[in-house]
């Protein structure tokens, strides 16, 4: 089979959608598929090879807390055209496909089958429909979609909030092969004290800054303790550190940015996994890695957070922005090693449920049936006999 996957955002930076993507190209290929991979890029993406196609300049625009980086070019259609008539697609799929423009350039050009992940689960520009030429033109693309997955429930409320339809849920997932116990721990940070772990853009709403107000309470509690800050960002970094100098707060690295490769090795490294976002998650990507690595998680009680954890069998959920609650819970899971280890594997059993070999199998079972349905075939008078590789 022949696919393409579309993102709408900068390839060349990481990012859930992104990594998301790069998963079900991996494992599609190594099953015999060919596959291209639609993005913007902001540098040159060298490890995909011919297997990428960079479309569009993306750039940074504010959303929900976050930056989208994507393509505002309203001059991609020469080029799509171009890609699509060499190309002969089977199927397409698209991430966020009512995020503008490459992903709603793409959909309305295609005539051939299209689905469309739906990611998000709050505040996304795409579909704020309000302005009745917005919402026709939207409307009228996402009626081309052939099929519609959300990676969680909270993203299937949120989408059909302003989307009627139909959709199938198929998750997030995670490598057990990279995120696994046997990967080795950052060796400098094995000195013997009790190693939080925060992972993470360093934006308002991963909710640092309430993990570093309640790190005073756990450090007077747990004095031998250490907070490890993984993440890109650098406009609030400045913000962050001086939080820390000016609670007078002890242990606290900032790591920045970790290559894939690296990061199973902090999460090793970790003893408690802290996850303090404050809202606007579709789904617990980070909260699987450390479940993976059998860490126990303390956690925002947040819709997409919750859909990943239950709380007090593999992790802990405490209310979004409650400095107090977020302390009492990693003080609770820091100083008792036995909770530790039985929230860590019981953790370790929920996240092999998600595993990409799983997850990827269920989408190219959902192209399959997407391709044998009758409204499709009527729709893009396809012959009656499908030869599709699986």
């Amino acid at each position: 089979m022949k696919i393409a996957l579309v993102s709408p955002y900068d390839f060349a930076y990481p990012g859930g959608v992104v990594n998301h993507i790069l998963a079900l190209e991996q494992h599609f290929t190594s099953w015999g598929h060919e596959v291209k991979i639609i993005a913007p890029a902001s540098k040159a993406v060298t490890n995909l090879g011919g297997r990428f196609i960079p479309i569009g300049t993306p750039r940074p625009v504010p959303t929900s807390g976050s930056i989208a980086r994507i393509t505002l070019s309203p001059w991609l259609s020469s080029k799509i055209k171009s890609v699509l008539a060499k190309e002969k697609f089977d199927i397409i799929h698209l991430h966020e496909p009512l995020m503008p423009m490459l992903c709603t350039t793409v959909l309305r050009l295609s005539d051939t089958a299209t689905v469309g992940t739906f990611h998000a689960c709050q505040g996304r520009p795409s579909y704020r429909l309000g302005r009745p030429v917005t919402t026709f033109f939207l409307k009228r693309w996402f009626r081309k979609l052939d099929g519609k997955i959300a990676v969680s429930v909270p993203a299937m409320e949120y989408a059909r909030k302003h989307l009627l339809g139909f959709y199938d849920i198929i998750p997030n997932g995670i490598s057990s092969r990279d995120f696994c116990p046997d990967v080795p721990a950052i060796e400098k940070f094995g000195d013997g004290k009790l190693n939080l772990l925060f992972v993470g853009r360093l934006e308002r709403r991963k909710g640092l800054n309430y993990l570093l107000k309640a790190y005073r309470q756990v450090q007077r509690e747990v004095p031998n303790s250490r907070l490890i800050v993984v993440g890109p960002g650098t406009s609030l970094k400045p913000w962050y550190q001086t939080m820390v100098r000016r609670y007078h707060l002890k242990d606290v690295t900032f790591v920045g940015y970790v290559s894939c490769e690296e990061l199973p090795r902090y999460y090793k490294t970790a003893d408690v996994f802290c996850a303090p976002a404050t809202g606007r998650e579709s789904f617990g990507i980070v909260l699987l890695e450390a479940m993976s690595l059998g860490k126990p998680v303390v956690a925002s009680n947040i819709e997409g957070y919750a859909s990943v954890i239950t709380d007090g069998v593999d992790g802990l959920l405490v209310p979004p922005r409650d400095t107090r609650a977020l302390a009492e819970a990693l003080i609770s899971v820091m100083t008792d090693e036995s909770l530790r280890q039985q929230l860590g594997t019981r953790a370790r059993a929920r996240a092999q449920e998600y595993d990409w070999d799983h997850i990827a199998r269920r989408v190219i079972d959902y192209y399959i049936k997407v391709l044998s349905e009758s409204p499709w075939r009527e729709r893009h008078r396809q012959p009656e006999t499908l030869s599709i590789p699986v």
